[in-house]
Parts: C-alpha cells; structure tokens; sequence
C-alpha cells in the first residue's frame, strides 16, 4: 500500500469538508437566513466556532500536510538528508492526532447544541425553550420559537451538518494516524532507494 498516495487522498477530502464546515458555522451567525439585532440572540454554541476553529481552520494544517507527503521523497525532506520519509510520515501522524481533535471539538459542540436546541424568542423573552432534545421527534413543539422565523429547521440543518462532516474528518484523521504509523513502521511503496 502506497501510504503517501493514501494521505494525499485523505488530504485531498478534507480540504473542501474545512471550507464547508467553515461556511456552516458562518451561517449560523444569520439565524433563519437573516441579520440579528442583538448579538446575544444567537445560540451560545455558535460562538465557540465549531466549525471555524474545529473543522476549519485546524484542519487545513492535517490536509496540507497530507497533500505533501505524497511529494516528499525518500533521501530526505526540507533539504535535510537524515529526515527520510518514515520521519515525514510519522509526523503526519501528530497532525492526524490535531485532525482528531480539532473534529472532535466540532462534534461535541454540535451534538450539544443540538440536544439543547436554538435560543429564540417564546414571545417573553429570549431563551432555549427545548429541553434534552425532545423538540427532535415533536415538530409541534417547534412553534414555542416566534422569532427568528425558522430557526429551528435552520440551526438543525446546520448543526446537523457539522456533526456529519466533522465526523467524517475525524475517522478520516483516524485513517491517517494508522496510515502514518504503518508508513513509519515500512515505508512507503514508492521509495526511490537513493537512501540505501
């Protein structure tokens, strides 16, 4: 098995889950498509950034890494000889571990913030009306929120979203830990033999 070609593939799909789980986490800035007057109407879990921080932007450093091993060759990388490719390949390992995480982030957040459901007005104030999930399997509890306008249909899509795509990054990262190990442990398939 050609572990380079592995982690360039890896990489390769986590870059557009990043952006799409960035774009998520924007949207849910926009409760129910629209413009807040105040910011503390928005759903607290939003302002932790799931989706930028945990499966946006750290996870283009894993991506980049991985898309670079398949170019790295085995007398050395960065120009230093004693590097190797089994060194590069371990440390694709460390960032998968960063990967894992930084998904992980996402999904706990998302995975709360879809048990507690969106903040919106009741018609007395502003609060998060659902408790432990049960608006998930009783839609009529949905119209407890009056404003904004669809916010719960909206956050659950995007929340929903979130937790699918960090998911996947999260076993995809997984996938590369093992990989990087496997391609410490037995090299790469495509060694030049330039090293010996």
């Amino acid at each position: 098995m050609c572990t380079g070609g592995c982690a360039k593939c890896l990489g390769t799909t986590l870059i557009p889950l990043a952006v799409l789980c960035t774009l998520a986490n924007i949207l849910l800035f926009f409760p129910g498509g629209k413009v807040v007057e105040n910011n503390l109407h928005i759903t607290d879990e939003v302002w932790y950034f799931g989706g930028i921080l945990g499966s946006g932007v750290s996870m283009t450093f894993p991506a980049l890494v991985f898309l670079g091993l398949k170019n790295n060759d085995c007398c050395g990388c960065c120009g230093n000889e004693s590097c190797g490719k089994r060194f590069a390949m371990f440390s694709s390992t460390i960032f998968a571990a960063v990967g894992v995480l930084g998904a992980g982030y996402c999904f706990v957040l998302s995975a709360v913030a879809l048990n507690r459901g969106p903040k919106c007005y009741t018609g007395t104030q502003w609060t998060y009306p659902f408790q432990d999930g049960n608006y998930l399997s009783n839609h009529t509890l949905w119209n407890m929120c009056q404003s904004p306008e669809n916010i719960v249909p909206w956050n659950l899509t995007l929340f929903s979203l979130l937790l699918v795509m960090s998911g996947i990054q999260a076993v995809l990262c997984g996938i590369q830990v093992v990989n990087g190990l496997f391609g410490t442990i037995c090299g790469d398939c495509k060694c030049c033999g330039c090293c010996g």
